[in-house]
C-alpha cells in the first residue's frame, strides 16, 4: 500500500523545486515491474546500484520491442543497438521485497540515435526512486557501427516522440545528453 498521495512530488531539485509528480511518471508507459529480492541488498541494506542498472536494461529491451527491435528483428537484419551515454540519479532507497515499476519517456531521435528517460518508481512507497537517462544508437553488428534507423522502427519512435511531447511537463534532463 502506499504511504505517500499520488500527486506527491516525485522528483524535487533545490534549484527548481519540484520537477514531475508520480502521478505524472506513473502515466508514461512502464515496461518493468519487479519485486526486489533480498540478494539485491548490499552491505548498506537496500538495493546495490549494479541493480538499478539491470531494471534498467530490462525496462530497454521492453522499451525496444515496443519500437519493433525485437530478438527476431536483430538477428534477421544484423543489427542491435550501442549506449553512448549515461546519466544516473538516486532519490529515495529501495528495500527487499518492494515492489517497482519502470517507467519511459522518449526524448528525441536523429536518423540514428535514440535519447529517452526511465524512472523506478517504488509502488510500495509511492515514491520516485531513480531516473536514468540514456543516449543510444542503433547499429549495424556486421559493421560494428552507427546505423540509421530503419523506416518502421523510425515510424514507432516518432510515435512514442509525438506522445510524450505532447506532456505538460518537462523531462528533468541533465543536459549533457543530445543528439
Amino acid at each position: 500500500m502506499n504511504t505517500q498521495d499520488n500527486t506527491s512530488c516525485g522528483i524535487r531539485e533545490p534549484q527548481n523545486g519540484c520537477r514531475v509528480t508520480v502521478a505524472q511518471i506513473r502515466d508514461l508507459p512502464c515496461y518493468h515491474r519487479e519485486t526486489i529480492p533480498a540478494d539485491y541488498l548490499d552491505a548498506m541494506g537496500h538495493m546495490n546500484v549494479r541493480w538499478y542498472m539491470a531494471l534498467y536494461d530490462q525496462a530497454t529491451w521492453h522499451f525496444f520491442e515496443s519500437i519493433g527491435m525485437t530478438m527476431d528483428y536483430f538477428e534477421n537484419h544484423h543489427a542491435g543497438a550501442f549506449a553512448l551515454r549515461h546519466f544516473l540519479n538516486y532519490f529515495s532507497e529501495i528495500h527487499a521485497s518492494q515492489d517497482v515499476a519502470v517507467h519511459t519517456r522518449t526524448l528525441g531521435r536523429s536518423d540514428k540515435r535514440f535519447h529517452f528517460m526511465h524512472f523506478i518508481i517504488n509502488e510500495t512507497t509511492g515514491q520516485a526512486a531513480s531516473s536514468f537517462e540514456s543516449l543510444g544508437t542503433h547499429a549495424d553488428l556486421k559493421a560494428r557501427r552507427s546505423a540509421p534507423f530503419p523506416a518502421a522502427v523510425a515510424e514507432a519512435l516518432d510515435e512514442h516522440l509525438a506522445r510524450d511531447q505532447r506532456l505538460d511537463w518537462e523531462a528533468p534532463v541533465c543536459g549533457l545528453l543530445n543528439i
